[in-house]
């Protein structure tokens, strides 16, 4: 913006994200790995399986790499690597055409001689060029159809080890032939001189690329031109990789092909040194560089046949595709999205493969900076206080949103159930049912008109008077973690039960007390955190005993407070606490099980604790157990099902608080 008359100046979009694109959707991200991390996941692997699947609409790293395999297939199945071969058929073919026709109507012997000479020659491509390479040719056209088999032969054998020598010969003569022959001799003294450490190897290094650095255009540095800015081991590395994609290409010839073509080689521009320096420039380059590829190969079935130069291009071009996908799987150690070279990426799949990269690089770095995760002792990577907090929103959420009545209610956003003021008011948020706290509100639009009149109200105006519940409540949530809740898939809707809860209790009735139970062959005290990371492992029991004893001591801790005793499970007991603390198991349960069990019951209930059952499954067995601890304990109940269980959870601590 320029001026006071607010003038905008818009300019070219030169990458990076899309400013007019929708922003990150942090929760949706923040969501799934949760999803991912009470499943069973490691947050590090949560947050590597949200990369690969990505967010929405927003593609992740297994789209990119679909897109690399298609490319490589289509690359395999559109080509074949015999063009070279093909070409140098087709114009011998046409040189002894034109010849025989020239040698025809002479009635000479010489002319049958020639004939005969012609006739002779081998069956195998190469074979016959070598024949014919002293041979005087009586047709213009034969003669000319034959040099150009011996420039095409040179100037691909040249294009499959330098990338830029099509643009630096654009037209081949007996003087670019020495000059490329003096250029090889120069490169092979230089490797020579840097395999044996020569001091002078960096003289030798700058001479050489100001003689003969247009043959290497690669080297040049956008932004950077001049020697200055090159190293030689740049510049070994692009010939070794442009070497080893020609050997992968021979490699992946049949025996036939292979042998034309290495016959064919000695004939490059009618001059055998060409072949000689270049097989010595691969043997340095594999001692130089033995880490490049140098034996693969790969299986062309298509029909567009491709020549040397081009087929050593395509080969690059493939291994630059499996080095993409190996990137882009982020399956090696210390494997960060930043890893990921764009650039390359563009140019493989297109600039919109290089945004969505970025996109998802962009996203890993905002969950980092938003404080999803922290590290704990040992290192690893576990989801932050905010990340949980995040996460009981979106479980409460969901479970308000079951609940809603016929009449459309929405959640009221109450701090308690009583409804009485705390003295303290907030900004009115939407859904918000509370009274306005009207001197507040109007202060603050007085503050923003700054004294202008008249004063009119507005939305970010409007504070509304906060309440709570003022009895306390303590709650103890024991929940199940037999492995039967896992193999029933009973696991996860537990976890996001515990979530919502939790988050009620910490965000909207703040004095409450509650206690996270697990139990299975033991019982224990949790935290949020430990309870969604919990792995689920094969264990047999299922003690409540020892779960209802931890909930008495929670109890007995805040004898001022409602006591509140919530239990899910989808067995009835088969393990209980000894006196030394062993727990003994059996199936079907002791008698000794289920009376100590009870007896826990009834003492929960001599401390006015109803003990309210959340009943998954359908066991006859379990349901006459659950039936017995209600009628002693005074509670109830309830057979909600997974996708009812929060919500029943939710609701029974509700009605229980506002009972008192």
């Amino acid at each position: 913006m320029t001026g006071p008359a607010e003038r905008y100046d818009y300019g070219a979009w030169h990458g990076g994200p899309d400013p007019l694109g929708p922003p990150l959707d942090l929760r949706a991200a923040l969501d799934a790995i949760g999803q991912d991390v009470m499943a069973g996941s490691s947050p590090a692997s949560a947050l590597r399986e949200l990369l690969r699947r990505g967010v929405g609409d927003r593609p992740g790293l297994d789209d990119l790499t679909r897109r690399v395999w298609q490319r490589r297939s289509r690359i395999q199945r559109d080509h074949r690597l015999d063009g070279t071969l093909q070409q140098v058929r087709e114009l011998l073919d046409r040189a002894l055409e034109a010849e025989r026709a020239e040698l025809f109507p002479e009635p000479t012997d010489d002319a049958r001689f020639r004939e005969a000479r012609l006739d002779a020659l081998p069956d195998s491509t190469a074979g016959a060029v070598r024949e014919l390479a002293e041979y005087d040719w009586r047709s213009d056209q034969a003669r000319e159809d034959y040099e150009r088999i011996r420039e095409l032969l040179g100037t691909e054998l040249l294009e499959s080890r330098f990338e830029g020598i099509r643009d630096a010969m654009r037209q081949v003569r007996p003087e670019d032939v020495e000059r490329i022959n003096r250029m090889l001799t120069d490169l092979n003294e230089l490797l020579d001189a840097h395999a044996r450490g020569d001091s002078a190897t960096p003289d030798l290094f700058e001479r050489f690329m100001a003689e003969h650095g247009e043959f290497f255009p690669e080297l040049d540095h956008p932004g950077t031109p001049g020697p200055g800015q090159r190293t030689i081991d740049e510049l070994i590395d692009a010939l070794a990789a442009r070497s080893a994609a020609a050997q992968r290409m021979l490699n992946s010839m049949n025996a036939g092909q292979r042998a034309e073509l290495e016959g064919l080689m000695r004939q490059a521009f009618g001059d055998q040194r060409l072949a000689q320096e270049l097989s010595r420039l691969d043997q340095a380059l594999r001692s130089l560089r033995p880490g490049q590829d140098w034996q693969g190969s790969a299986r062309f079935r298509g029909k567009d046949p491709l020549g040397l130069g081009d087929g050593a291009g395509v080969m690059e071009e493939l291994a630059d595709l499996d080095a993409m996908a190996e990137q882009l799987s982020q399956s090696y150690p210390g494997a960060r999205l930043e890893d990921v070279d764009l650039d390359a990426l563009a140019d493989l799949l297109g600039d919109d493969a290089r945004v969505d990269a970025r996109t998802l690089a962009e996203l890993e770095r905002e969950l980092q900076r938003h404080g999803v995760f922290t590290r704990a002792a040992d290192g690893t990577l576990q989801l932050s206080p905010k990340a949980l907090r995040r996460l009981g929103e979106t479980a409460l959420a969901d479970v308000v949103h079951r609940l809603r009545t016929g009449r459309g209610e929405r959640d009221t956003r109450r701090s308690g159930a009583a409804g009485e003021p705390t003295g303290a008011s907030r900004p009115w948020q939407f859904g918000d049912t509370e009274p306005w706290d009207t001197p507040r509100t109007v202060r603050n639009a007085v503050l923003r008109t700054a004294g202008r009149t008249p004063v009119r109200l507005a939305v970010e105006d409007v504070e509304v008077v906060e309440t709570e519940q003022r009895s306390r409540a303590a709650v103890a949530l024991c929940v199940d973690t037999s492995w039967s809740m896992v193999s029933e898939g009973r696991w996860l809707p537990m976890k996001r039960t515990a979530l919502a809860l939790h988050h009620l209790v910490r965000t909207r009735y703040r004095t409450d007390a509650l206690q996270l139970i697990t139990f299975g062959r033991h019982a224990s005290t949790v935290e949020l955190g430990e309870l969604v990371a919990l792995d689920g492992t094969w264990e047999q029991g299922t003690n409540l005993h020892h779960a209802l004893l931890l909930a008495g001591v929670h109890l007995r801790r805040h004898p001022d407070a409602e006591p509140v005793v919530l239990v899910v499970t989808d067995g009835e007991p088969t393990a209980h606490l000894e006196a030394g603390g062993d727990a003994v198991f059996h199936y079907p349960p002791l008698e000794r099980t289920l009376g100590r069990t009870l007896a826990e019951v009834d003492a929960l209930a001599r401390l006015g604790a109803g003990v309210t059952v959340f009943m998954l499954g359908e066991d006859e067995r379990l349901a006459a157990f659950v039936d017995t601890v209600a009628r002693r304990s005074g509670g109830r109940v309830l057979a909600p099902g997974t996708d009812g269980l929060g919500g029943a959870v939710v609701s029974d601590y509700l009605r229980r608080r506002r009972r008192r």
